[in-house]
């Protein structure tokens, strides 16, 4: 005789997680439980602060606040603090991945997907997208834009604002991942902010040059950072953040000086004031 109770307990994720914890050898990998696809994320190695004491000196020394590094001493600390923001978060409304289970050295969280099916990243997703046209990259560019307002409006921030960390979801919405670290410990509200819209711009500008969509975008971004939404002392920032990285527009637009020095002239083109 079936034992039908059996057959409908939840699983015992945190039972799954201790088992497989130990065991795993990469740093993140799927598993299956039944039907459902799950992820696990293991702590990796601790790291020194020396490296974000010499990024913060070059920070204060160029006057721009925005770009001094959060820490992330890795291990312990840092899968800690990714679970703590990521149920904080999905508290607050926004879509993250759902963390099933937790231990000191790692968590279980569900796949934000369909089970065996890949969930691109919107970084991703716009690359794949630049021989459909402006349109369809701006369409995904505005999303990610939308999304970070989404959580700007909720008086927060993300932890990297790259589009490689938003996730196209199967309905079409976008939710956010990694996290790491927690900006709001080391800086104002305001500056993480702005540190947001500095990351999703390097990250995405690129595309949108690629397939013409540039001028627009950033019709589109002026109008973005004169919305209400927008805390006055987050647009104070940018503006001087980028005023004291004017020398960018001095990169050339195509290669000769590699994909990174691309990236950072487009992003400038991006954020520079209207005229």
């Amino acid at each position: 005789m079936t034992d039908t109770h059996a057959e409908h307990a939840a699983p015992d994720y945190q039972a799954f997680l201790d088992h497989h914890l130990g065991l795993q050898q990469f740093p993140i990998a799927s598993y299956r439980i039944g039907a459902e696809q799950v992820w696990i994320k293991r702590a990796g190695a601790s790291h020194g602060l020396w490296g974000y004491r010499a990024l913060g000196a070059v920070a204060a020394l160029l006057g721009l606040q925005a770009l001094r590094p959060v820490p992330n001493r890795g291990g312990q600390e840092a899968i800690a603090t990714e679970v703590r923001r990521m149920r904080d978060l999905a508290a607050q409304g926004l879509r993250v991945p759902q963390v099933l289970a937790a231990a000191p050295d790692g968590f279980l969280m569900r796949h934000l997907g369909i089970p065996g099916v890949e969930a691109p990243s919107l970084g991703n997703a716009m690359e794949v997208a630049v021989p459909a046209g402006p349109e369809v990259v701006l369409a995904l560019w505005r999303q990610g834009v939308d999304a970070i307002t989404h959580v700007h409006t909720k008086g927060l921030c993300l932890s990297q604002a790259f589009a490689r960390n938003m996730v196209l979801c199967p309905d079409g919405a976008l939710a956010y991942v990694d996290f790491e670290d927690d900006p709001q410990a080391a800086l104002p509200l305001p500056v993480c902010q702005v540190r947001d819209m500095l990351c999703y711009a390097h990250s995405t500008a690129i595309y949108l040059r690629q397939t013409g969509a540039l001028d627009e975008a950033h019709a589109l971004w002026v109008q973005w950072l004169a919305s209400p939404h927008q805390l006055p002392q987050a647009r104070a920032t940018l503006a001087t953040t980028v005023r004291r990285l004017g020398w960018l527009r001095h990169l050339p637009q195509d290669r000769r000086w590699g994909r990174d020095a691309q990236r950072l002239r487009a992003a400038y083109d991006l954020l520079q004031p209207a005229d």
